[in-house]
């Protein structure tokens, strides 16, 4: 475990080292000029002011400058101040990252908690010739994945927060208040969740199809093991693997969600961080937070490969 994980540590150096070039460069090809935001025109402040400004931020030096002193700040994790507020990137990032981390963690749970148990009666019912329960759930499962996230945010927004009122539109986050976190929290775990319902379910009616046609499967039965303990304690066990294997590939997608998510519901988290980044042509808001999201990805693919071999002690991490 410990060289594979060194060699993947390895393999990792060479694409964070791409992702910093990608990001500066990107971030440096957004059109507008950040001076000018956040001073004015030219005809408002005069040139020399902007310049003077330019300088002081270090935006007069060629790129190749730029990008070298960039990459040797975040090598020592100093990912600059925001140009608009002037506050460090890694505290924008500390109130940020609390919140995307939990989203995420909680929106996973929930579409692992209906779409596994879901895919499982599916399969569960075709190989008992209910196929119009199967049916059901599968269709139920495409309708889900086919509705666009954003128009259900703004749908659920509408209905649970607006109309209803138990859910709050905005505020900030105490974390001392479960209560209050519940609440804020519940409508954007539930859109995010509902987005990875469709893949998961019919990854798991998948997989649990098959393991039903195994021998062990027949085994049990004839030894008069109850079908509810065969399919999910055996049949559902065996059947992890490609679960796992789509959550892992799913989280680039689940990220891209908490940008949307986060900013229909003003929550503060590193999706609205980013947007507020782009959209005020803050250089340094937006690579710190596109690098912190790019560190995530590499690291959840991490942690997928190792909990193969935690679910399935035969598959076994080549070094």
């Amino acid at each position: 475990m410990s060289t594979y994980l060194a060699k993947r540590g390895g393999v990792m150096i060479p694409t964070i080292i791409g992702i910093v070039t990608v990001v500066f460069l990107m971030v440096r090809a957004l059109p507008g000029d950040p001076v000018v935001f956040l001073l004015g025109d030219e005809g408002a402040v005069g040139a020399e002011a902007l310049e003077i400004m330019r300088e002081q931020l270090g935006l007069t030096d060629s790129i190749p400058v730029q990008y070298v002193r960039y990459v040797a700040k975040t090598l020592t994790f100093d990912l600059g101040n925001s140009l608009l507020s002037g506050v460090p990137v890694v505290e924008l990032l500390k109130n940020a990252i609390p919140i995307t981390l939990a989203v995420a963690a909680a929106s996973v749970v929930f579409s692992v908690l209906v779409a596994v148990p879901l895919g499982a009666l599916a399969a569960y019912w075709r190989t008992q010739g209910k196929d119009s329960l199967d049916q059901g759930l599968t269709w139920f499962a495409i309708i889900a994945d086919a509705l666009p996230g954003f128009w259900i945010a703004l749908v659920m927004l509408l209905v649970f927060s607006l109309h209803l009122g138990w859910f709050p539109v905005s505020g900030t986050i105490e974390w001392t208040d479960p209560w209050q976190v519940f609440t804020r929290l519940a409508l954007p775990v539930v859109v995010l969740g509902i987005a990875q319902l469709a893949s998961i379910a019919r990854v798991t009616r998948t997989a649990v199809l098959d393991a039903l046609q195994d021998d062990y499967v027949r085994t049990a039965r004839s030894l008069g093991t109850p079908e509810l303990t065969i399919l999910f304690r055996h049949a559902l066990r065996n059947s992890m693997l490609p679960v796992i294997t789509v959550l892992g590939l799913s989280f680039g997608r689940l990220l891209g969600g908490t940008i949307i998510t986060e900013n229909v519901f003003s929550l503060p988290g590193m999706g609205t961080l980013l947007v507020q980044g782009i959209s005020g042509r803050d250089y340094t808001v937006a690579q710190g937070v596109v690098l912190v999201y790019a560190f995530l990805f590499i690291s959840v693919n991490l942690i997928t490969d190792v909990l193969y071999t935690r679910i399935d002690p035969r598959v076994k991490l080549e070094a």
